[in-house]
């Protein structure tokens, strides 16, 4: 009987892929089944099952840890608490002002199942903000910064994606590098959403779609597109595959803060990424491992990334970290 970790993934869209490859280059873990809302799916590895979502349940005594690879949207807020009753999960839901309640809907279902979920994580929210509690704690004089982009934001275009009227599209954000120039001499400007970033939504109509209705729609979602200057434009199919099948992104936590005499002292963590998902998956994978071995410790209910030490998503023992790293 293999003694690797046994993982499996709900969702097989960008992120669900990613999640398989990453799984694949990890020695201690080992991908029993996908599951889809299509049923089959061809994955990467062949031989790797693919079933129905509802066959999930079956699988109870089979996997460790359950990667959820669904939206924050609509998918995550009702997949996460329905397969936490059953396994041990990571998710990556990224609606910022949101995850409060989600957490604690979460942590209800998963407290009471004696199962252990780590919601959130990813670079943003995950490593990102890890980055900015760290920075704040060492320099408490100061502000924390976060600009995203340039790059294709996977949540942003799944909410774009479900608006109504829609049937394909992207969304890019932008930073400002004049407000991040600003930061990184230590003025610590007050800048609005707006002003730190842009958002490029494109968009592939559906036959008859109101365009005018579609991009008011988008630009007033709340926790999305609101707070920001936003710009849809509409385009075919054919430059939507031709133009925006990449899917690149990354970012910048700069805190900038001062010591003793006034001293002026810069953090600076970035991320320069050609695969958004594969990214993320791989993340995500690094935290399955560690929501398996809190739960063997017994722990149970919802964790963040503030919440789990850097040695628990790591395959070498704290022994070897201490050697090799520390």
């Amino acid at each position: 009987m293999s003694d690797k970790i046994k993982v499996g993934i709900i969702g097989y869209g960008n992120l669900g892929r990613g999640a398989e490859a990453a799984i694949a280059q990890q020695k201690d873990m080992e991908l029993v089944a996908v599951f889809s809302r299509r049923g089959k799916v061809d994955t990467i590895n062949p031989a790797i099952p693919s079933l129905h979502i509802d066959e999930a349940e079956k699988y109870r005594d089979k996997i460790d840890v359950m990667i959820l690879c669904g939206g924050s949207a609509t998918d995550l807020p009702e997949q996460t608490p329905q397969f936490a009753s059953m396994f041990n999960t990571v998710d990556s839901f990224d609606t910022h002002a949101n995850i409060p309640d989600y957490y604690a809907s979460v942590d209800k279902v998963a407290q009471e199942s004696n199962t252990l979920s780590v919601i959130s994580v990813g670079w943003d929210p995950g490593l990102f903000s890890i980055n900015r509690v760290m920075s704040e704690a060492v320099l408490a004089e100061g502000e924390t910064y976060t600009f995203w982009g340039k790059g294709l934001s996977q949540g942003h275009s799944d909410a774009v994606r479900r608006v109504e009227g829609v049937k394909a599209g992207v969304q890019y954000t932008l930073p400002s590098e004049e407000a991040m120039d600003e930061v990184r001499v230590g003025n610590n400007p007050t800048l609005s959403a707006s002003e730190r970033h842009k958002r490029e939504c494109y968009v592939v109509l559906e036959d008859g779609a109101d365009a005018e209705e579609v991009a008011e729609t988008i630009k007033s979602m709340p926790n999305y597109f609101a707070d920001y200057d936003t710009a849809v434009h509409f385009i075919s199919e054919e430059e939507l595959a031709r133009d925006h099948a990449a899917m690149p992104h990354g970012g910048f936590v700069i805190h900038s803060g001062k010591t003793g005499d006034g001293n002026n002292q810069v953090v600076e963590f970035s991320l320069k990424l050609e695969s958004n998902p594969e990214f993320t998956a791989s993340v995500l994978v690094a935290y399955a491992r560690a929501a398996h071995r809190l739960h063997r410790e017994g722990q149970t209910g919802a964790k963040t990334v503030y919440d789990i030490g850097p040695g628990y998503i790591h395959p070498d023992s704290p022994s070897n970290l201490r050697k090799k790293y520390l």
